[in-house]
């Protein structure tokens, strides 16, 4: 059987590499796969049946390259810890087609959800892109949380002076690396709770238009502190979220986009994302018409002006 594709991770995060990614181990796509553990493999049927109960232990790759023979040690992984492999692989595919449409010029993030690890990712990947001219903040698909306050604050913050490297020329903001380009945020009807704040929040702070379909309608809290005589729980919503002037948010309706665009279902299977295109296009678009101005200082003032030396 042959290796047509093989999940991609970070390669800074080992954690996200597929089996196939790990360190020391060489296995390409268009590799031909002999056998597993001296079990000849066919057809999927064989590979199914080669690799039964082996998650977690060390199996033998015997591989075909052309006209070399591979032999691979590999950890194949059960399904349950697969399934975070075909995230982050859509992440990385996602994340290398905006960069390559786009020159490099205009980033992308990811927010499966709204907790700890998640203000963490939004760090690690946000301070990565915070010079590019154009950034996409995808929060399709966001499960909430409550630390959409944290990201919005980092977006609001605003550059208002400057420090120049006289040795090669580089500027540095202050306040220390604020994000100055354009942004568009990424929705769908699976964005849910913090993810729909965070999409409210952007929209009514004027970030950028958000892209993509009507979120989820969920923005009434839950309350865990209805304890029931057993020991369980009845998670009740209990706390509603309003607008500064009062009026009631989210619940029952959703964020709407500023630019409806629908991901049909067979487009999406076969790889296709125009809400990504759709944000791609806009935010090339406003590059183009309002480019971000260059940090260029005045000259130094000469020595002596107003009777003082320049110091």
């Amino acid at each position: 059987m042959e290796i047509t594709r093989i999940y991609r991770g970070d390669p800074d995060r080992p954690a996200t590499l597929s089996p196939l990614q790990q360190p020391g181990i060489d296995v390409r796509v268009g590799d031909i796969i002999r056998s597993i553990d001296g079990a000849p493999v066919r057809s999927a049927a064989d590979l199914a049946s080669a690799l039964m109960m082996k998650a977690d232990q060390e199996v033998l790759l015997e591989l075909v390259r052309g006209r070399e023979t591979v032999l691979q040690i590999v950890e194949p992984r059960s399904r349950w810890r697969t399934q975070p492999l075909h995230y982050h692989d859509w992440v990385e595919r996602t994340r290398a087609r905006a960069l390559e449409r786009s020159g490099g010029n205009v980033g992308y993030l990811h927010l499966r959800a709204m907790g700890a690890s998640d203000a963490a990712s939004f760090a690690r990947d946000f301070f990565e892109h915070f010079d590019k001219d154009g950034l996409i903040i995808d929060v399709r698909g966001n499960s909430g949380g409550n630390v959409d306050s944290i990201i919005l604050s980092t977006l609001l913050r605003k550059a208002w002076a400057y420090w120049r490297n006289p040795a090669h020329g580089d500027a540095y903001t202050n306040m220390q690396q604020t994000y100055r380009g354009h942004i568009a945020e990424l929705i769908n009807e699976g964005t849910y709770s913090a993810g729909e704040t965070f999409a409210a929040g952007e929209k009514t702070l004027e970030l950028g238009p958000t892209i993509g379909t009507r979120t989820a309608g969920a923005g009434i809290w839950l309350s865990d502190r209805n304890r029931l005589s057993d020991g369980g729980q009845a998670r009740v919503a209990e706390y509603a979220q309003y607008g500064a002037d009062g009026r009631w948010l989210i619940e029952g309706r959703g964020v709407s986009p500023d630019i409806e665009v629908v991901n049909p279902p067979r487009a999406s299977f076969n790889g296709e994302d125009a809400q990504l295109d759709r944000a791609l296009s806009y935010l090339l678009d406003k590059i183009e018409a309002e480019p971000i101005p260059a940090l260029t200082p005045e000259p130094l003032p000469p020595l002596g002006q107003n009777g003082q030396d320049v110091k």
